[in-house]
């Protein structure tokens, strides 16, 4: 496929939000789209260069095949996919909560991989988990490489907290952004100036704390002097842990979902 993807053909079935963000980051990082075929129900979303179907070609399975369709989309896919001929190489499915039992009853492949990218692949600099029997693929860690910082989830168990942390995590770090920038508007200060400051001020952060050989608990600590106006917000925030019990509620109920949903596609 070249720049370092692995040989063959991809084909995707469906290309919605993530999808789509996956595969133009790996067509920025020199995927040839002429090796890829999308294949949606409404013939729209890929990108340019790209075979776009309606319908399952005639032709051998693909070297990699994704599934990039919502979870409850599951017994769609495997009805559209049962005339394939042969089996992919590399079956990489990112259909949250979908576990690999209820992929391998469904769908043939010599390896199958599950995916959960979260919104910042898009840009390169997401976070994609990944689990597989048998341990890591190679040809899985191509694809992942561009999208950003990846890592291969030992117990399979752990997927839906995982799931919770980094897949789901971006939505509640815009929350945040959010509620960070319309506190400062409660303060007096412009609601769009808050916004900007908000936004620059978790990107400056979220960079150094990346970069740091501390944890961001050590970071927050030196920043608030004693007496200072940033411990006083901090002991707002650590009062009781209401910041972490909050958090902590959050991913649960983003777990609790995600069980939910594997449970359906059984």
């Amino acid at each position: 496929m070249s720049a370092g993807f692995p040989d063959g053909p991809l084909w995707l079935i469906g290309c919605g939000n993530m999808g789509g963000a996956m595969l133009r980051r790996w067509i920025a990082a020199g995927l040839d789209p002429a090796t890829v075929t999308v294949i949606t129900r409404s013939g729209k979303g890929a990108p340019d260069g790209v075979r776009l179907l309606t319908a399952l070609p005639d032709e051998a399975a693909p070297a990699t095949l994704m599934l990039a369709l919502k979870p409850q989309q599951i017994d769609a896919a495997q009805a559209l996919l049962a005339p394939l001929r042969g089996a992919p190489t590399l079956l990489l499915s990112i259909l949250a909560g979908v576990d690999h039992a209820a992929l391998s009853a469904r769908f043939s492949a010599e390896c199958i991989v599950r995916a959960m990218p979260n919104l910042p692949v898009a840009i390169g600099k997401g976070v994609t988990s990944l689990y597989t029997v048998g341990g890591p693929m190679t040809a899985a860690e191509a694809f992942a490489a561009p999208l950003g910082h990846y890592e291969w989830i030992a117990d399979e168990a752990h997927f839906d907290a995982v799931t919770a942390l980094a897949g789901c995590g971006p939505g509640f770090v815009f929350r945040f952004a959010d509620a960070l920038a319309k506190a400062g508007a409660a303060l007096g200060l412009p609601a769009d100036q808050a916004a900007r400051l908000a936004i620059a001020t978790l990107e400056g952060s979220a960079i150094m704390a990346a970069d740091a050989d501390v944890s961001p608990a050590v970071l927050a600590d030196r920043v608030a002097s004693p007496g200072g106006s940033t411990r006083e917000g901090l002991n707002i925030l650590d009062r009781d842990d209401a910041l972490v019990r909050l958090l902590t509620e959050t991913l649960a109920a983003s777990e609790r979902r995600n069980g939910e949903m594997a449970a359906a596609a059984r």
